[in-house]
């Protein structure tokens, strides 16, 4: 396979960009998300992948809820917070406006486009992100936005390298 004729196409692409938030014994994680899709219209579902480096990963393998936020143009601050810091090592929700649904996931008030999901099914295909469908429960929108887009944040640095999972896959965790 030619990966950088791949790489192209998905670059080509310019993914929109969320924030996901969860919580699962009082312990809460974010992450920045560029793989995420509506994925049915009848029942309302919505379908998102994880790293599985990533400390958000290892929240939702114990999680029900999650808030997928919608991040505009000028939400570049907030990519960078949740996109460029580890939640193993940095409490990226510290200083922030945030609210808890009543299943506990923290909504952010700076990113007030949003969707409150429940989840169906977690899928591990062996790759280095899990899929996650889920049930859509609350939307709230301030309107029409464009959105942030993969191709404005630059060189962001991952708060976690992909190549360091979570969970160790030869571990049998």
């Amino acid at each position: 396979m030619d990966e950088e004729t791949f790489d192209d196409l998905m670059v080509s692409t310019d993914a929109a960009l969320i924030v996901v938030t969860t919580a699962a014994e009082n312990e809460r994680a974010g992450c920045l998300v560029g793989f995420h899709s509506q994925s049915s219209m009848s029942p309302q579902q919505y379908g998102f992948w994880l790293s599985k480096a990533n400390h958000t990963y290892q929240v939702s393998l114990r999680a029900t809820h999650f808030a997928i936020h919608f991040l505009t143009a000028l939400d570049l601050a907030m990519a960078q917070r949740f996109g460029a810091r580890s939640g193993e090592d940095t409490d990226k929700f510290r200083g922030l406006d945030t609210r808890s649904t009543e299943q506990g996931v923290p909504l952010l008030s700076a990113l007030p486009n949003r969707i409150v999901v429940e989840r169906i099914a977690m899928l591990d295909d062996g790759g280095d992100h899990v899929g996650i469908t889920a049930r859509v429960i609350s939307s709230e929108t301030t309107g029409p936005f464009a959105p942030l887009r993969l191709s404005r944040i630059g060189d962001l640095s991952a708060g976690r390298d992909n190549d360091s999972r979570a969970i160790d896959p030869k571990a049998g965790g």
